[in-house]
């Protein structure tokens, strides 16, 4: 009977996780670690790292496969470059928004954009289709999410009002914005105020990134390549008036990510959601799905090897309190 009861309980398991069961095999999760290593240069310093990296890229492959079996979801999971990293060591690396508590609600003046319901509002919005947009960059180990996001907000209002798209530094942020912590996290409401008092902010080629914080500010006599007067927040918790200051230039958000979130490839996400604002990213454009779904269009800082070639759909006007992973919780843009 004990075993009658055991091979019913193994049966039952199969068919719950059938992927699972019939490919995950150890010889199986080998070939498939070691393709996904040639495939993202990816290597280990000895044996005992391999093998620990090994079993968290088996244990995120099974959930991703079981995942993405389980139909009705509105998005995908994927292997990427990250996938053998725990998610908790994802977000101690890859992410990096903190807020200040240096801001002020004076400080950050919160304005509300006037509209009226009746006004004829497009039903998809893209800036890269104005050429508003630069390729999608890599933030790689440095937790510096917040400079990434600042610059590419400043570069869309840059081509908006002055024709040119140029790509910018990050890596002036990370070594001269003093009040933040460099690859150890920081606000892009500060990285707009560092812009300021720096004068402007230089090209990408003359001050190149280096995912690190431990060099001294370089600035010198590098001439600035763009400048800003000043940046707006947008009404907490106001998904309407983040979308009227998404139509008039990309703007930074922070969110709040997750072990989902990590592993995203495609689709609306509507999925978990980390307990608090860990990351910032910037919002290009927003849409609805084919299924109907509505959708803010994100660039995030994690190369063109994650998600939709580093793009992400966030589920719009969700029925939590400050969006979908608190993605209108804290957001603003630059002026000038």
């Amino acid at each position: 009977m004990k075993h009658l009861i055991g091979f019913c309980i193994i049966l039952l398991w199969a068919c719950a996780y059938p992927t699972m069961s019939r490919t995950l095999t150890e010889s199986s999760v080998v070939e498939a670690h070691q393709q996904w290593m040639m495939k993202y240069e990816r290597t280990y310093t000895n044996s005992s790292e391999m093998e620990k990296r090994k079993k968290i890229f088996k244990e995120n492959l099974e959930y991703i496969e079981n995942f993405n079996n389980v139909g009705n979801k509105s998005y995908k999971l994927g292997l990427n470059r990250y996938s053998d990293l725990t998610s908790e060591e994802f977000i101690a690396s890859h992410t990096g928004f903190k807020v200040s508590d240096q801001l002020s609600d004076s400080k950050m003046r919160s304005v509300a954009i006037p509209f009226n319901l009746n006004d004829d509002v497009p039903t998809n919005f893209d800036w890269r289709e104005k050429g508003v947009v630069t390729d999608v960059k890599n933030q790689r180990q440095c937790g510096c999410c917040w400079a990434f996001t600042a610059v590419a907000a400043v570069e869309g209002i840059v081509k908006i009002k002055n024709g040119n798209l140029i790509s910018l530094s990050e890596q002036q942020l990370v070594d001269c914005d003093r009040q933040s912590s460099g690859c150890g996290g920081g606000d892009f409401v500060l990285a707009f105020d560092s812009i300021i008092k720096s004068r402007g902010i230089v090209k990408e080629d003359d001050y190149p990134y280096k995912a690190n914080d431990v060099q001294t500010c370089q600035l010198g006599q590098i001439p600035g390549a763009a400048q800003i007067n000043g940046y707006f927040k947008v009404p907490a918790n106001d998904e309407q008036q983040l979308l009227r200051a998404v139509l008039q230039q990309p703007v930074s958000v922070a969110i709040s990510t997750s072990y989902d979130f990590h592993h995203y490839m495609g689709g609306v996400y509507e999925g978990s959601c980390g307990p608090k604002l860990n990351h910032a990213v910037t919002i290009i454009g927003y849409g609805v799905s084919e299924a109907g779904k509505k959708y803010w269009l994100i660039k995030n800082s994690w190369g063109e090897t994650w998600g939709e070639k580093g793009y992400m759909k966030v589920l719009r006007e969700s029925s939590a309190t400050g969006g979908q992973c608190s993605i209108a919780v804290h957001a603003a843009y630059p002026t000038i």
